[in-house]
This record gives C-alpha cells, sequence and structure tokens, in this order.
C-alpha cells in the first residue's frame, strides 16, 4: 500500500508539490506569528528583568504594561521612596509607546539612578551630556544604522545619540527624564518607579512600607518576578483571540487546499478505485489508502515549513535584530499537530466517497 500511495503522489509531482507548500504556508502562518508575538511579550519581561530592580511601583490607575501608562505621576516620589528602610536605589521612569517608524517603548530616565540599579554597559560613547540626547542599545543601533553623533527624530524632536549600551536594560532607546516627560505633556513627571533593595528578604517589608506611606497607599507594588510571572500571552488583552484567529484562518486554508486536491484525485482516479473493489478491496482499504497520501504530504509539507521557518527567523535576525522571533519545541509540536489533523479531516470526504462508490460503476466510468 506504501508503495500505492507513494506512485499516486509522485504520477502527479505539480499537485503533489503545491499540497505540500500549502501545508508548509499553514505551518510558516502559525510559528512565525507565535514566535513574534509570544516573542514580544517574552522579550518584554527579559528586557525588564535586565533593569536590577526588585521591585516595581506603579499608579493606582496604571496598567500592568507599563508602556502603555505615560507620565500620571510626579517624579519626586522616588525621593520618598528612597528614604524607606532598605531600599537602595529608588528610580523615577517616564515610558512613552512610539509608533512612527515601528513599535517601541521610549524610556525617559533620571541617570543617575537608572544606571544604580544597574549599570549599562557602554558600547560606544557614553552618558547624556544634554537634554536632547539619547542612549540606544546595540541591537536598536545595528539596525537603524545608527552611530553615536548620529541625529535621530523621536516624538517630533531631533536628538543626537550620545551613546551605545548593551541590550536588555529595559528599553532600546533612552532619554533624559525631564526631556521626555516635558514632550509628553507632562513635564517632571514619571509613569513607574523601580527600587532595588539591600537585599531582597526584606522585599515584603519595603512593599508594606509604601503601602503605609501617605499618598502611596493606593499604588500598585509588586515585586519584579510577580510582574514577570503577569507578563504571559493569557494575562495581555485580546492576546489569545488574535492568536486563535490566525491559527484558524491557516487550519482552514490547509483544510481548503487538501479538501480540493482530494477530492480532484478521487474522481481522477475513479476507475482506479474501481480496480482495487473489483479485486477485493474494502471500504476500509480505499479509506486507508486515501488517508495515508494525505498523511504523507502533510508529514513532507510540516518538515518543509520547519525549515522554511527557520529560514525566516535567521533573515528577521539579520535583518531585523530588534523583532524577536521566539520558536519553542512546544508550538513546534502543536503547528505539526494541527496541520497534520487539518490535512486528513480535509481528505476524510473524499476518502469516504471513495470508499462508498460501486466497483461496476467505477468501471464503466470514462
Amino acid at each position: 500500500m506504501n508503495k500505492l500511495v507513494v506512485g499516486n503522489i509522485l504520477y502527479r509531482p505539480v499537485r503533489a508539490a503545491i499540497n505540500v507548500f500549502a501545508v508548509a504556508i499553514e505551518v510558516i502562518m502559525i510559528l512565525s506569528i507565535v514566535a513574534i508575538m509570544v516573542g514580544m511579550v517574552e522579550g518584554a519581561a527579559t528586557e525588564t528583568s535586565g533593569i536590577g530592580a526588585d521591585i516595581i511601583v506603579r499608579p493606582a490607575n496604571a496598567s500592568f504594561i507599563s508602556s502603555l501608562g505615560g507620565a500620571p505621576v510626579p517624579a519626586k516620589i522616588s525621593g520618598v521612596l528612597a528614604k524607606l528602610p532598605h531600599v537602595a536605589v529608588a528610580s523615577p521612569v517616564a515610558i512613552q509607546l512610539n509608533v512612527s517608524h515601528s513599535v517601541q517603548s521610549l524610556y525617559g530616565i533620571d541617570f543617575a539612578s537608572y544606571n544604580a540599579l544597574r549599570p549599562f554597559v557602554f558600547l560606544a560613547g557614553g552618558p547624556f551630556r544634554g537634554p536632547d540626547n539619547v542612549i540606544v542599545d546595540d541591537l536598536y543601533a545595528r539596525s537603524n544604522h545608527t552611530r553615536v553623533g548620529s541625529s535621530m527624530k523621536l516624538l517630533n524632536h531631533d536628538f543626537r545619540v550620545s551613546g551605545i549600551v548593551e541590550h536588555g536594560k529595559g528599553s532600546r532607546v533612552f532619554l533624559p527624564l525631564q526631556t521626555l516627560s516635558t514632550l509628553m505633556g507632562s513635564p517632571g513627571n514619571a509613569s513607574v518607579f523601580y527600587i532595588r533593595s539591600d537585599n531582597t528578604k526584606y522585599e515584603q517589608d519595603i512593599i508594606n512600607q509604601i503601602h503605609s506611606t501617605p499618598g502611596l497607599s493606593t499604588y500598585q507594588v509588586q515585586t519584579l518576578a510577580e510582574w514577570m510571572s503577569m507578563m504571559t500571552p493569557e494575562h495581555l488583552p485580546g492576546f489569545n483571540i488574535a492568536l486563535n484567529t490566525v491559527i484558524f484562518i491557516a487550519v482552514i486554508v490547509g483544510f481548503l487546499v487538501i479538501f480540493e486536491s482530494m477530492y480532484t484525485a478521487v474522481m481522477e482516479r475513479t476507475r482506479e478505485i474501481g480496480i482495487l473493489k473489483s479485486l477485493g478491496g474494502s471500504k476500509f482499504y480505499v479509506m486507508n489508502l486515501v488517508l495515508r497520501e494525505a498523511g504523507l504530504v502533510a508529514i513532507v509539507g510540516i518538515a518543509l515549513g520547519f525549515g522554511l521557518t527557520q529560514v525566516l527567523k535567521i533573515i528577521l535576525a539579520v535583518r531585523f535584530p530588534t523583532t524577536p522571533f521566539m520558536l519553542t519545541a512546544h508550538w513546534r509540536l502543536e503547528a505539526a499537530g494541527i496541520a497534520l489533523v487539518g490535512s486528513l479531516l480535509g481528505a476524510l470526504y473524499p476518502a469516504w466517497t471513495a470508499a462508498r462508490k460501486d466497483p461496476i460503476d467505477a468501471l464503466a466510468y470514462e
């Protein structure tokens, strides 16, 4: 039977190739969308973990997605936080989402306190030398061909790059706090406060002290570990809906292509099916034959999809180094399972149609 399956596929190489590529495209769609969307979430959590903070303090009405929070509270609150027992550093940060050229979070920082959380590693240049200076990380610099001294426009304002640092410090672009908060229309304000304790065993004590401080009792205070646990697709509004919609579309595409191809193939092989049944082939045998053919096409398509997705990952890493692309074994298996099941479901009705054919009518078919 396996020889017959392979022979049927090779007899119509163009159609087989189209089917294989259809399944491969289905796999690529699923893996690439998941890799980018999940990568953005995981990347944000990883970047934040590199800041060096133990505790995150946000206003009461702020979203846990801090990059959407604006600058609603005075930055001078950091002075109050810094005086609390066991607080080593308290740094105010204004965060603005910038979508002019690409989606990115701009960080307005007080350089001294932010650098005290965990020092920047400068690869070129140095700290801000003026209000119109900007610091970028190495991935941003490579992606945008930026060097120390380069000019760049952010929020309709001209800046000059003063330094390039290693990535992993919360953002890819850093501006002076006063400059960004002014451009945001909230001069002297901050979106979030990052705290480093003198000993992590005192984290809960610090949280309790913040909540008992007048004016700060309603603020959201979390340890970094708690905040990172919230940075999952399940906690992002609409994330899973968007992801499932894309996967559903990919499944429908694969299903329809396999269904159309296998149904046409069954119609074209009506006489062959009649011969098989006249020689004693059962309904199960004929269905098994068609489903095996669809399964083999799906397996080859899945393998091709994996390979092309890996190529896409390499291309994106070179061309767009700031674009996260996270491929996991879990999603590889899930994409393979979705593509295989979709292909078999698409071939099920054609297989059933073939199995029900009357051998006498099939042999008389012209």
